[in-house]
């Protein structure tokens, strides 16, 4: 079992309702492995509100 895995939904909530790739997930999932967590979570919900199907590969890559 994980200690603390994060939840990365509502930083790609903040970055799509701003428009461009600010905050960076990718940024913030290295950054919070970088300080222990053992996990990262995304929801991508079939409307990309929160996390987008296209940032599946990319975070799986890290």
């Amino acid at each position: 079992m994980a200690r603390l895995s994060v939840n990365l939904n509502k930083i790609a909530l903040i970055r799509n309702s701003r428009g461009a790739n600010l905050p960076d997930l990718v940024k913030v999932a290295l950054d919070c492995e970088e300080f222990g967590a053992e996990g990262i979570t995304i929801h991508p919900r079939p409307d990309e509100r929160h996390a987008k199907f296209s940032d599946i590969p990319i975070l799986k890559m890290l």
